[in-house]
């Protein structure tokens, strides 16, 4: 357990910093040291450590979910409203209806098959995305119109959204029933996660403000450390609700840190944020590199070229919907592009759910999982590659377009 942390940490911080000296975004370096390292390749990590991988993809995800939080601007959020509500659906809706339509044509998929293959990919990867956005809200960086903090929030629940479907049609593909009040689990994850996270958000802040008038004033690292351990507990809310009701508890702490933003003074937020940022570090190393541990290349086999051709087609679809998103918003030509390719890279929800169908042992599963894989290579280098590249040269930091 030790030697691979060890192992992790020391070929992913290598891979990302030779990675940046040629010019590559550091993701890309630690995808690489991870499909490396891997149980696929060199098979350098303990086998009891690759059991706890999902654990800490989530420890890493709730870190960069909590810096989000205190990046995000509610005031912003409410002029950008619409886009980012339909960011949180209709570019996964046109990627699924693309998936359903083109696979069965390129793969030997039924329509319903090929439905479960369009939910499984998707899903934005939050882990690509949010990072890079709280990077542009920190630069200030399209903040006039609000393209961080919309982007954020509609990558957030794009993966409720996608999740629900692929709960159901895995459900009725194992030979359970679809039923329409399914889809009521969307919205109400959705609303019933960002509720529990304000009120948490609002308890939390208070308490701090309380604790500091009344009794002696808490260290940064004190206070860091109740910030996480209720994020933890809206973590583990959301299986506990499970029988009952659906809850986001990705949303919720999404949602808990943004509440603390706007109750605490920056005086008090600040330091707290800081050492979240410093976290993330080398969370954002346990993360990338255990992705890339997750991807199996061998199931590629001989059908690279089939998934390439069907990723490119849907991917091309889904940017119309990005696109539709933000017409008549007032973003003009180069700041929709933004958003349709921050809206590309897959890699943290993939690598989660897209051995599922093998393991429930649905004769789809090997086709899928293959294709999970070749989504993850392509898109996740490609679409950090693009938003970094784009955001040079089209955003500025006023958060006005460069007209070139």
């Amino acid at each position: 357990m030790i030697g691979s942390t060890g192992i992790l940490l020391c070929t992913g911080l290598l891979f990302s910093k030779l990675s940046r000296k040629v010019g590559l975004p550091d993701i890309i370096g630690m995808l690489l040291a991870g499909i490396l390292i891997g149980p696929y390749v060199l098979n350098w990590l303990d086998p009891s450590f690759l059991n706890l991988s999902e654990d800490l993809r989530r420890i890493a995800l709730i870190i960069i979910l909590i810096r989000a939080g205190f990046s995000l601007d509610l005031q912003v959020l409410k002029k950008v409203g619409r886009p980012a509500f339909l960011l949180s659906f209709l570019p996964a809706s046109f990627e699924i209806l693309a998936y359903t339509l083109i696979a069965p044509m390129v793969l030997p998929l039924s329509w319903l098959e090929a439905a479960l293959l369009g939910t499984v990919m998707s899903a934005v990867s939050p882990a690509v995305v949010v990072p890079r956005m709280v990077a542009l809200n920190e630069r200030k960086t399209g903040t006039d119109k609000g393209i961080p903090s919309m982007l954020i929030a509609g990558a957030s629940c794009d993966d409720v959204f996608v999740l629900v479907l692929f709960s159901a049609l895995l459900a009725l593909l194992e030979g359970g029933s679809f039923h329409a009040a399914d889809l009521m689990d969307i919205p109400v994850s959705i609303l019933c996660g960002c509720a529990l996270g304000i009120f948490c958000g609002y308890i939390l802040g208070k308490f701090l403000e309380w604790q500091k008038v009344h009794f002696a004033k808490a260290s940064t690292a004190e206070r860091t450390i109740l910030v996480f351990g209720m994020a933890f507990l809206l973590n583990s809310i959301e299986g506990v609700f499970k029988p009952w009701i659906s809850v986001s508890g990705l949303l919720a702490i999404l949602t808990m840190a943004a509440t603390m933003k706007n109750t605490l003074s920056e005086k008090e937020l600040n330091p707290i944020a800081k050492m979240t940022s410093n976290m993330w570090s080398a969370a954002s190393i346990f993360l990338f590199v255990l992705v890339g541990a997750a991807i199996d290349i061998s199931a590629l086999k001989d059908s690279g070229i089939h998934f390439a051709v069907l990723i490119a087609l849907c991917l091309i679809i889904r940017s119309l919907g990005s696109w539709l998103c933000t017409a008549k918003t007032g973003l003009n030509i180069k700041e929709q592009l933004f958003v349709v390719f921050a809206y590309l890279p897959k890699a943290t929800i993939q690598a989660a759910i897209g051995s599922v169908p093998l393991s429930a042992g649905l004769a789809c599963g090997p086709l899928i999982l293959a294709c999970a894989v070749s989504g993850i290579i392509i898109t996740a280098p490609l679409g950090a590659i693009l938003i970094d590249w784009s955001a040079k040269r089209w955003l500025n930091p006023s958060g006005s377009i460069q007209e070139k």
